[in-house]
């Protein structure tokens, strides 16, 4: 609770963004400075907010064992933010689940489908040119999944083999300009989602499958027997700051999304949440993925905290 209390200090930001819709001075015709406009407007008006999630991205976003709710930590971040929406536009909203895939998810925000997209997905230059991230919510970076004993170590041993990648993501594109600029002949097997891919790996039909790296790890930890048969291996390919995805030209939201983020991160719930979803056992299993914080998140975490709300 103390997390939903920072986020109920800041509600002068967000109040002052848009509570006044309500007020006697406004009407329809003249919604004044201080209307709700976007999807504040539209949630406002609807009384539900959208959510997309992964149905396999452990432990960021995928469906829990009792009941098929989605779960995770990139879930629970967007759980605070509906919070601090619920605050901004002073109504209880329901939530809306909308399961999307690496290839459908930036579709889905920007039609509408969804409003805030909860899963693992880089924030990078060129996906900003068509939607909006939140400060980064994790550090992750391309490495291999590969089975033990077949001499798989780094991407130098990939020529001529099979390797799954995931429709849609920066790791399949990562996997094919390696091919083409390090001059190393590869097939890639695209599979339509991470549990596919990985389940390629698993069975022989791939000789390793790409991704980053704490997906692999979260993969393994999920399925009995995998920490046995496979290992994550090879330097880091990429880097990859996930975020929370919303529409662009959206500056309520947009505000809105990044001062929760900062309220969250002085309060220290961001960093519970992680210690939560990658350092304890995970929801209905025994295993735990057991990833530190790394310095580079840490450091993102420390400055989102020192930031002063505008």
């Amino acid at each position: 609770m103390t997390a939903l209390r920072h986020l109920l200090c800041a509600a002068p930001l967000l109040a002052a963004l848009a509570v006044q819709a309500q007020d006697a001075d406004s009407t329809p015709s003249n919604p004044g400075p201080q209307a709700l406009t976007g999807t504040l407007a539209q949630v406002h008006a609807s009384g539900s907010i959208a959510l997309a999630y992964r149905g396999s991205s452990v432990p960021f976003s995928y469906l829990g064992a009792q009941g098929g709710q989605p779960i995770g930590y990139s879930i629970e971040l967007c759980k605070a933010l509906v919070r601090a929406v619920e605050v901004a536009v002073q109504r209880p909203l329901e939530i809306r689940w909308v399961s999307v895939t690496s290839a459908t998810r930036m579709q889905a925000i920007v039609s509408g489908q969804a409003d805030l997209e909860c899963g693992s997905t880089t924030s990078n230059l060129e996906r900003q040119k068509t939607v909006a991230f939140s400060p980064t919510i994790f550090v992750a970076g391309t490495r291999l999944l590969v089975r033990k004993g077949e001499g798989i170590r780094d991407w130098r041993d990939l020529a001529h083999k099979k390797v799954a990648v995931t429709a849609g993501t920066t790791n399949e594109q990562v996997m094919r300009n390696l091919s083409q600029r390090l001059k190393v002949p590869m097939t890639l097997l695209v599979a339509p989602d991470h549990a596919q891919a990985f389940a390629e790996v698993d069975s022989g039909a791939a000789d390793a499958f790409a991704t980053d790296d704490v997906l692999l790890y979260g993969l393994v930890a999920q399925t009995p027997g995998a920490a046995k048969r496979l290992a994550v291996v090879g330097e880091l390919l990429s880097y990859e700051p996930y975020a929370v995805m919303f529409r662009k030209a959206d500056p309520q939201l947009a505000k809105l999304v990044t001062d929760s983020m900062r309220a969250l991160a002085r309060d220290g719930e961001i960093d519970r949440q992680y210690r939560r979803w990658f350092l304890q056992k995970l929801p209905g299993s025994q295993q735990r993925l057991g990833l530190p914080m790394s310095a580079q998140f840490e450091a993102i975490i420390q400055s989102l905290a020192a930031a002063q709300v505008e």
